[in-house]
């Protein structure tokens, strides 16, 4: 019979290091929340105002997780189920070193919703994991033992989604050439190539060079945001 693929947290530091939190029993369900900022535009002796997209905002993942260890016992000395959901805790508190809670990441299985989301050409928004900041964490503990140790608890966590701004740029990759927009300068890229990326035309790099005062375009720093402005 094939194992059940068992559900975890990662906690990533901002020295870049790791720790990875069991979960004891696998969510029964979980939810996924987006929403979008419109803009309404008011004029006056239409039947409703224009709406006008703004930006999208960052998705929430709410988990429903429980932990148990009456296995071990209920009477004197048996195991809190502290032990379990305190590592969970953890995740949103400050931690000295980064003056900061962690990064976590959900991982269950490969098919986490937004893995089959459809690739519009030139950009690529599927998702392969759930990352971002603990923004709420509730812990409710039900059962208790002789002396009041806890020994189960239900821990709903909310985890707001984290992208940086590089992130953002690559998966979105947005191109259109009567808009201005940014481009993070990759190692080897030429303005030739940025060009025909957004305008569909590498004979358009100087408009690229002199909205971002590059004079030497043969001298270019990968890493480097670049302007990317409108073609009238």
């Amino acid at each position: 019979m094939e194992q059940l693929q068992k559900a975890s947290l990662c906690a990533t530091f901002a020295d870049g290091s790791m720790e990875f939190l069991d979960i004891q029993f696998n969510p029964t369900e979980y939810t996924l929340e987006k929403a979008a900022q419109n803009a309404e535009i008011n004029i006056p002796g239409l039947d409703s105002p224009l709406l006008q997209f703004i930006r999208l905002q960052n998705e929430r993942l709410t988990l429903e997780l429980f932990f148990d260890t009456t296995d071990s016992g209920m009477g004197a000395g048996a195991t809190s189920v502290t032990t379990l959901t305190d590592p969970i805790y953890s995740l949103i508190k400050i931690k000295p070193d980064d003056h900061a809670p962690p990064l976590v990441t959900f991982l269950w299985n490969s098919k986490i919703p937004g893995n089959d989301l459809a690739t519009w050409p030139g950009g690529d928004q599927k998702r392969h994991e759930f990352t971002g900041l603990v923004e709420n964490l509730r812990q409710k503990f039900t059962l208790f033992s002789s002396e009041g140790v806890p020994l189960r608890a239900t821990l709903t966590l909310t985890i707001r989604e984290y992208k940086t701004l590089n992130d953002q740029l690559v998966k979105l990759n947005l191109r259109s050439p009567d808009r201005t927009q940014s481009h993070v300068l990759q190692s080897g890229e030429t303005l030739s190539a940025v060009a025909a990326a957004f305008y569909l035309n590498p004979e358009e790099w100087r408009a690229i060079a002199e909205a971002n005062s590059i004079e030497d375009p043969r001298r270019l720093t990968p890493g480097t945001f670049l302007t990317v402005p409108r073609l009238t």
